[in-house]
């Protein structure tokens, strides 16, 4: 691992690692809560689990590198800056939502910010990732494209497809499977013959690693190493980040094709347990460090929950808008 792939593990990075898987946390907690309580409607996908992969990924990132993400994508767009509020306005579908409130929890989107967001198809995003990727290359602009799907999505055409063009095009994407085993209802081991998904990529002679997906500072280890290598390249790079998903699927999701016994058994390698137990055993962090972040974040939460029920609704005559393209004048 050369010098500058090493994550600086200072006090202050620590805490700023933590902090951000916190607050996904505590903000999908209270989605959750909202979903029962019939504020958010439509479907819900939670990240539960699997924030290290976010955390460890986007911050590496530059301001005009693209993002891509998945339905569940609420996470990805916190750990990119959009603001709380924002996000959950759209879910509530009011007109303060980063999405004008026409897309909801899966279509979170602000182009400020390069977030090219969620997509409610499964692997829909990796096509958009190498169109980004062909405009960099034609344009010859020195961006990285971070795509973000999951483990799923390798069953679909549009990932051979695009891992395809993006290896035969050279395009400066980079390819991050979260990994979590289970697509909807249906464990990987049934689906597909390889469950080894880095070798998917290899290929197409991509170059692919897999990386414990529940540890955030070997996510952000192997995200410098990749974006580096994109960027040096001006070719893709494939990251499995193997992680897991504590909750459901979906809100829909009864989740009768897992043992709850593996996911206790998961649980308890959870990033955020995971990290905070190391950080407070080695001494780099306290409890009343880590009291004041889940208060900090109990206030933002309080105030995008405030922002998010004072929003508007968008008129009914405005229903057809953005359906078509309008008419040049």
């Amino acid at each position: 691992m050369a010098t500058t792939d090493k994550p600086h593990l200072t006090r202050e990075h620590s805490l700023d690692l933590l902090a951000r898987m916190i607050r996904i946390r505590r903000f999908e907690d209270k989605c959750a809560e909202l979903y029962t309580q019939e504020k958010i409607r439509g479907f819900l996908h939670l990240y539960d689990g699997e924030e290290a992969v976010a955390v460890g990924v986007i911050p590496v990132l530059g301001d005009a590198d693209r993002i891509v993400a998945t339905y569940r994508e609420h996470g990805h767009a916190l750990v990119r800056g959009v603001p709380m509020g924002a996000v959950l306005a759209e879910m509530y579908g009011k007109q303060e939502g980063c999405s004008l409130g026409r897309g909801g929890s899966m279509h979170l989107f602000d182009s400020s910010r390069n977030f090219y967001g969620g997509n409610a198809i499964v692997g829909g995003g990796l096509p958009m990732a190498v169109g980004l990727g062909l405009a960099d290359r034609m344009r010859r602009e020195d961006n990285v494209t971070a795509c973000f799907f999951g483990d799923g999505a390798v069953a679909e055409g549009e990932f051979h497809e695009s891992l395809n063009l993006a290896a035969l095009w050279s395009l400066p994407i980079l390819f991050v499977c979260e990994n979590n085993l289970y697509a909807m209802g249906t464990a990987l081991a049934l689906t597909e013959s390889e469950t080894d998904i880095q070798r998917k990529a290899a290929c197409y002679r991509i170059a692919a690693e897999a990386v414990d997906g529940m540890d955030v500072v070997a996510v952000e280890a192997a995200a410098r190493r990749a974006v580096r290598a994109v960027r040096e390249t001006g070719k893709p790079y494939f990251l499995e980040c193997r992680t897991y998903r504590l909750r459901a699927h979906s809100m829909f999701d009864a989740q009768l094709y897992r043992d709850k016994a593996e996911v206790e058994s998961w649980r308890r390698a959870e990033p955020i347990v995971r990290f905070s137990a190391w950080l407070q055993a080695n001494h780099m962090v306290h409890a009343e460090e880590i009291a004041r972040i889940e208060s900090a974040v109990a206030a933002e939460i309080e105030q995008a929950v405030a922002f998010a029920e004072a929003g508007t609704w968008e008129p009914v005559e405005h229903l057809t808008r953005y359906v078509c393209a309008e008419k040049p004048t």
